[in-house]
Formats: C-alpha cells, structure tokens, sequence
C-alpha cells in the first residue's frame, strides 16, 4: 500500500509539472530542425530560427519562432532576405485531435525584407535546384490560415555599392481568408514621408495556385504620390517568377484607364505595360482653373535624383485622351518610352497641344553620377499664352507659336542642367499681343530718361502681326542676332543674349514707329527713334535705355534719322501732328500733346530740345566729359569743345528741325 501511495503521488506530481508546463508554454528547440527541413524541402529557402522555440496549448496550441531570417541559400550577399521578430501560429486542440491543420491566426512581428537593387540582369536559377516536391503537393501541404497579421513591418531596397537605400516603413497589415477563399487585406505603411493606405480583395483558386487567374481588386490612396486613390481590377497569373496582369480596369480620381502589365521578378525587374487612360493628371495644378504666373525663382541646387532608373528596365507605352502635367494640357496624348542600362528613352507623338500639335524626344542617361539629357522638339499651330504660362509661368504673349528645339545638356540638378544647356532655337510667334506692354509708349518714354522694368499695366498691349527669333545656346546662354518684332504701329529688330542662368538679358536693339494710321501698308519705311535701345539686367525687371554712345560710331546718320523721324512725326509742314491726334496713345509721343498743327511749334520744340539734350549726353559719355554744373571755358588746346548745356547750338538745330 505505501508504495502505491508513492506511485500515485509521483504521478500526480508529474501530472501537475506537464500541466504547469504545457500552460506555461514549453521549451521546444526540437521543432526547430524539423521546420527547417519542411520549409527548405517545400520552397527552395533556408529557414533559420535564431532564437526559441515555444510550444503552449492553453486555450489554443500556440507555436512561436524568435529571431527567423529566411534565405535564398544561393544568394552571395547574406544581407539580403527576412528577417522577422517573431511568427506565432495558433491552432485549435480540436483541429489538431482530427488531424484537421487549419491555422486560426498567424501573426507576423517586425518582418524585414531586403531587396537588393540590381543594375544588370542575371540568369535565373535552375527550377529544378529549387524544390524536389512538385508546386501542386506544395500547395496541397500548406495548412489553412483563417488570419494573418503583419504589425510594424520593413521593405528595405538598397544597392551597397551606388549607396543607396530606400523604405517602407510602419508596414500593419491584416489578411483574412473565408471559407469560400475569398482574401481580403487592408494595411496601411510609409513611403519616406508620404503615407499610404491600402485594400486587396482576392479569391485563391483551388490548389495548385501556378498558372491559374486569381481574379483581384485593389486600392491605393497615396495622397502625396497620386492626385487621386487608385482603383483597379485585374486578372493575376503567377507564372514562375513573372507576374502577368490581364484584363486590367479602373479608375484614378475621375479618369478611367484599362490595359495590362507583366514584371518579370526573377533578377532585375522587367516590366511591360501598355495602358490608356481617359483622362492623367500628373504633378499639382493651381487652384482657380487658370494657371498663375509664379513668382520668379532662381534655379534650384538641389540634387534630382534619377538614380532609380538603373534598377528597372521598362517597355511602356501610355495614352490619354488629356493629359494633365501640372498646369499645362494635352489633348490627345502617347507616349512609348522604353529603360534599359539606366537610359530613358521617351517619343512623345503627335500631341494635342493647345490648338496645335507637337512632337518630342526626350532621352535621360542616368547611369553614371552626372545624368545627360537630350530633347528635340517640334510645336505648329500652339496658342502661345497658356502654354508659356504653364511651362514657364510667362503671361505676356500670345497668338500662334511654331517652333523648333534641339538642346543637350548635363547635370544633377536644375541649375547645373540650365547652365550646361546647349543647342539651337528658333521661334516665331503670329497674330498676336504682348499683354501688359505698349511698346509705342516705350519708345516715347525713352526721349525723357531710362525705364526701370517693362512698364507693366493690365490695360495695355501692344498687337503683334509677328515675333520671331532664332538662338544658338551654349553653357546656358541663349545668342540671338534675328530678334524682329512687326506690329500695326511698330517694329523692332535687335540682337543679344539671355543668359537662363542668371534669369537675365542683354539685348541692343532698333526700335521703329509707324507714324500714320495707314500701318504697315504705307509704302515709306517706319520711323526710327534714331538711337538704340539696350534692355539690360534680369528679365523680369531690365534697365531699358538709349545707347546714346552709338552716336558717336555714325553721327551723321544718327542726325539724318532724327531729321527723318521730325518729318514722320509732324510732316514736311507739321501736318502729321493731326494724324498723331488721331492714334490716340500715340499722341503722347510728341511730348503728350493730341492736337492738330497750331500746337506743332510747341511740341516739336519739346522734342527736339529732349533729343538734343540725349545726344549732348551721348557726346559727353562717348568723350568721358561729365556735363558741368555751371558753364565753364573750353580748354585752349580743344578747338572742337563739346557743347554744355547753357549753349544751346544742338537744342536749336533740332528746335529748327521739328518746328518745320
């Protein structure tokens, strides 16, 4: 009886141990190997449990790996792989008495998973080396999961020899499978500083899984990527490792779009895809529907990074009937562009370009530190304002533009790219209007001192019958010597530099008026003011002023010109002062009087003495003689002294020319 009494209370004693144990949760680096084996056999992968492995079967059976990295075992860079805190799997005691493997939830802890960034494709490993069991009994092995979580998960891509590293971060994620298998996911992560939110919803078919259609929905709202949430619908192949989407459908913001893609993922990633969207809009447009002309801004030093070209090779082709890129619109728009070895090469053709049509090609060599571009360009038929405003935020002209670009340069960021720019340019602008300018009221302001900035008034214009120019560029500088400027009332021919650097001009040019309302027809030529004009300094705010140094090269045809222009702005007799009466704005030319010729003495004078007065100037500078502040004796050994202004012989003569 004792020894009974004993073996029962042994028994009982280790009763109470495995129980404490089993609740506890116990001790089960068994496992371990055997895992190991199962997941290598099936997949081709090395499972590898660093830390324990625990077994607990209170309430449910509960099985948990610390510290798992999965990896292809004949990846060279053991950096590369999963990396996971923690797997837990729960069981029901029920499922596991019956022999029924249904996983309940699978929760996933911190998973970090390195994609390595290839620059060149390589061969694809032997399917054969892969698994020694056929995808059919793979798939037919793998137990239900009714539910799967992923909490603060990692997808690091990264290329250690270009140094560089990209993530997605906050990875939380939740998976949930029907009986019917119907899969939905929802998550939400983020990309650098943009977050994302996500929905899946899917339906497995029955095992095997390979080369069969899984019919998929998806959305996507990344509002600091996208302009709008992404929705699709697709039919998904997994075959191998390329992954073919058919019958591809949905919508972003208000545009429909359908097509298909495939991504071969078995090294380097290659993708295809052809879509056509309704409507695209690409970048943010300003508010209010009509573009604004920005602030002007100098070139940015910031690096542009297009490294990511090297990591991709495409083959695309894209369609919209419009297209949106910031403000500007196209109207239809294709686009068939193609990466390889990190070299975009992108042939946009036939666009629908505000009214007209254009055509480009664009190629970008990102696969060294120093990006090169390349564009030719070819625009008929464009209205000129909207898309000048939307390219470069300048309001001022309109009408029918057709123009021819072929420009090249280098350079990581925009400043260095502007400033490297090379090439050829030419542009031609017809039956328009400079807004803002009066350009005849310019011409009238510089008899009487320099302008500071183009004279900007909403009610002015100046209508253009043509603008034309053609530039050769180089290291940023764009050279004219063709400027010509035709309108009703004026002409303008010149030559000079914008440097698109420095955001600035240096133009000498010609400016003529026609001096009756006959315009253009007239069969004499137009009036010139006689001296140049230089516009100097940043374009958004240039001196413009007479070169009255130019004077001094011809002063003989200088004064014919003058002689000339007294006669076109008053007439052999001062008649022409009733015609100046008649173009209203242009009244003011003549010293800001509009009426006939009683007032042709008056205003003649006025003018005459101004202009004498700029030439007297001319003399002066031309010589390095300041004009005295009070009258001064000629030097004796100066026979030809310039004249000061209390002589007046220069004044008198112009007085006599225009008072004729």
């Amino acid at each position: 009886m004792r020894i009974l009494k004993f073996a029962g209370a042994a028994i009982a004693a280790v009763v109470v141990i495995v129980t404490l144990l089993l609740i506890a949760g116990l001790p089960s680096g068994f496992l371990t190997s055997a895992i190991q084996a199962r997941v290598e056999r099936e997949t081709g992968y090395r499972l590898t449990v660093h830390g324990a492995t625990r077994i607990g079967v209170w309430p449910q059976l509960k099985v948990t790996l610390n510290d798992v990295k999965l990896q292809d075992p004949k990846d060279r860079d053991a950096g590369n792989g999963l990396t996971i805190g923690s797997i837990q799997a729960e069981m029901t005691l029920g499922g596991v008495w019956s022999g029924h493997r249904q996983i309940t939830r699978l929760s996933i802890v911190r998973p970090v998973l390195r994609v390595p960034l290839l620059r060149e494709r390589t061969r694809a490993l032997d399917p054969s080396s892969r698994s020694s069991t056929s995808s059919g009994e793979a798939d037919a092995n793998i137990p239900g999961i009714d539910r799967v979580t992923v909490a603060d998960g990692i997808i690091v891509f990264s290329n250690s020899q270009d140094r560089v590293e990209n993530r997605v971060e906050g990875i939380n994620a939740e998976v949930a499978v029907d009986a019917d298998r119907k899969i939905e996911i929802s998550g939400r992560a983020r990309a650098g500083e943009h977050p994302l939110q996500f929905a899946v919803k899917a339906r497995a078919p029955v095992p095997p899984l390979a080369r069969q259609n899984i019919p998929l929905e998806f959305t996507l709202d990344a509002a600091d990527l996208l302009q709008a949430p992404l929705t699709a619908r697709a039919e998904v192949r997994l075959n191998g490792k390329v992954l073919m989407i058919n019958g591809l459908t949905g919508t972003l913001g208000d545009g429909a779009f359908n097509g298909w893609a495939s991504a071969d993922l078995s090294s380097k990633p290659l993708v295809k895809l052809d879509l056509d969207f309704q409507r695209l809009e690409i970048g943010t447009a300003k508010a209010g529907g009509t573009p604004a002309a920005p602030t002007l801004q100098p070139q940015s030093n910031t690096s542009i990074d297009l490294i990511g070209l090297n990591y991709a090779d495409v083959q695309a082709r894209i369609s919209a009937a419009e297209l949106h890129f910031g403000d500007a619109q196209l109207a239809p728009a294709a686009v068939e562009a193609a990466v390889a070895g990190g070299v975009l090469k992108a042939r946009f053709a036939n666009l629908g370009v505000y009214g007209g049509q254009a055509s480009f090609d664009l190629s970008i060599d990102a696969s060294t530190g120093n990006p090169a571009y390349a564009l030719r360009g070819d625009l008929s038929g464009v209205r000129a304002l909207p898309l000048l405003v939307a390219a470069a935020g300048f309001d001022k002209l309109d009408g029918k533009m057709q123009a021819k670009i072929a420009v090249h340069s280098a350079g990581a960021s925009q400043h260095a790219i502007i400033s490297n720019l090379g090439g050829t340019a030419f542009a031609v602008l017809q039956d328009g209007a400079i807004s803002g300018l009066n350009v005849a009221q310019m011409i009238r302001a510089l008899t009487s001192g320099t302008l500071s900035g183009w004279q900007e008034q909403t009610e002015r214009s100046t209508d253009l019958t043509q603008l034309s120019a053609s530039f050769r560029i180089e290291n940023g500088q764009a050279t004219t010597g063709d400027l010509n400027l035709v309108g009703p009332l004026v002409r303008v021919s010149g030559a000079g530099t914008v440097d698109l650097a420095a955001q600035s001009l240096s133009l000498r040019v010609e400016p003529k008026l026609v001096m009756t309302t006959e315009g253009q027809g007239r069969t004499s030529d137009p009036v010139g003011l006689g001296i140049p004009v230089v516009i100097d300094g940043p374009w958004a705010e240039p001196r413009i002023y007479p070169d009255v140094s130019g004077i001094l090269e011809n002063p003989d045809a200088a004064y014919a010109r003058l002689k000339a222009m007294g006669q076109g702005l008053f007439g052999a007799n001062g008649g022409g002062l009733g015609a100046l009466g008649g173009l209203g704005g242009l009244g003011g030319l003549v010293g800001g009087g509009s009426g006939g010729s009683g007032q042709s003495d008056q205003l003649g004078g006025k003018l005459g003495e101004t202009l004498g007065n700029l030439i007297q100037q001319g003399l002066g500078q031309g010589r390095n003689i300041p004009a005295p502040a009070s009258p001064a004796a000629p030097a004796q050994n100066d026979s030809t002294p310039p004249p000061s202004p209390d002589s007046q012989p220069m004044n008198d003569v112009l007085r006599q020319l225009f008072n004729r």
